[in-house]
């Protein structure tokens, strides 16, 4: 007897981006994202105005990631949604509208940690890319988060470290304001990095105990240098940025390597997976293959669609719950400070 197909619908609002993705058993077939570009102009996410464009995005978000995928949405098996951690009045929008079709289709719904996403985004069925084995090190790195998990199943994970202060995205944003450059800065920074000499300038790396990061005193020190070096000359920003950018990224880059390399030495896990916005970095991208050859790691990374803020990563976290029967009530509330 053939073995009938599990389509989830899953559905992400955590922050400036709204997605859904429908997936048939652990393959996607449509992953849609609306991005908010009304927050550039303010250097950064405005709550108010993210959860106003989440509420125009979602019916039309929804609607073409269901027709993307050609089926109805009476095929549905399960609805999955990001219940945090996040922005409160943007989850709330994912929230409430999951609830509300999976109420209306009379099909279970599914809640899904955000955090647990990014790592469980690695088992996606992608032609090209190896699923890692249990178990084995998650470094989640975007805008909002920094972490070390230690993965032992699917859903048996353990925090080994984390930012005390601000996430490593947070650090190359607030770096590009100093600079000049715009919202997100991350992706510029790492352009220009490529073209500039990453020895040029030296920044400090924060002394944090065990594998716990610190990104507050980096953005200070950069901070406290492009002033002191602009008051000697106006021009400086202009005439050394690409220099600047790749200082900067060398020494977040170190900073993040350093912790991984103690977190092998503390387990033994040599899998390592990257996951999170900052995980489409070229420069850590290439560093995670420079410790493949120099350490015999194995390293994981994402197809680039599944690094930053989407919804396949909920479907297939979705999924994987389907199978263990682990549906929510329809009383279940977005927790902006979910913990893993």
């Amino acid at each position: 007897m053939e073995k009938e197909n599990i389509y989830i619908l899953g559905i992400e609002s955590s922050c400036d981006d709204t997605s859904a993705a429908i997936l048939c058993n652990d393959s996607i077939l449509s992953n849609v994202v609306a991005n908010q570009k009304v927050h550039a102009e303010y250097g950064g996410v405005v709550p108010e105005l993210a959860s106003r464009a989440h509420q125009q995005n979602i019916v039309p978000v929804v609607h073409q990631a269901i027709e993307k995928a050609r089926i109805t949405k009476e095929q549905l098996s399960a609805i999955a949604f990001t219940r945090g951690p996040g922005l409160m009045g943007s989850l709330l929008v994912g929230t409430s509208f999951a609830k509300s079709l999976a109420y209306g289709l009379n099909i279970p719904l599914i809640d899904v940690n955000h955090m647990q996403a990014h790592i469980l985004a690695h088992f996606i069925a992608e032609d090209e890319h190896k699923k890692p084995p249990f178990p084995f090190l998650a470094m989640t790195i975007s805008g909002g988060h920094t972490q070390i998990v230690k993965v032992t199943d699917h859903f048996e994970m353990e925090v080994l470290g984390e930012t005390i202060d601000d996430a490593v995205g947070e650090a190359y944003d607030k770096s590009g304001k100093v600079l000049g450059l715009g919202y997100p800065a991350g992706p510029e920074i790492d352009r220009r990095a490529q073209l500039g000499n990453p020895k040029a300038y030296k920044f400090t790396k924060p002394r944090v105990d065990g594998l716990n990061f610190s990104f507050s005193g980096l953005k200070t020190a950069i901070l406290y240098f492009v002033q002191r070096e602009v008051k000697a000359n106006p021009n400086f920003i202009e005439e050394h940025l690409n220099d600047i950018c790749a200082s900067i990224q060398y020494t977040i880059i170190g900073i993040l390597m350093d912790k991984l390399r103690l977190a092998v030495k503390q387990t033994g896990i040599n899998h390592i997976a990257i996951g999170g916005g900052v995980s489409a970095n070229s420069g850590i991208r290439g560093a995670l293959k420079n410790a493949e050859q120099k350490f015999g790691w194995t390293s994981y990374i994402p197809k680039f669609e599944y690094t930053t803020d989407n919804a396949a990563m909920i479907a297939i976290v979705g999924y994987l719950k389907y199978l263990k029967k682990d549906f929510s009530d329809l009383d279940v509330m977005a927790t902006a400070r979910l913990k893993l």
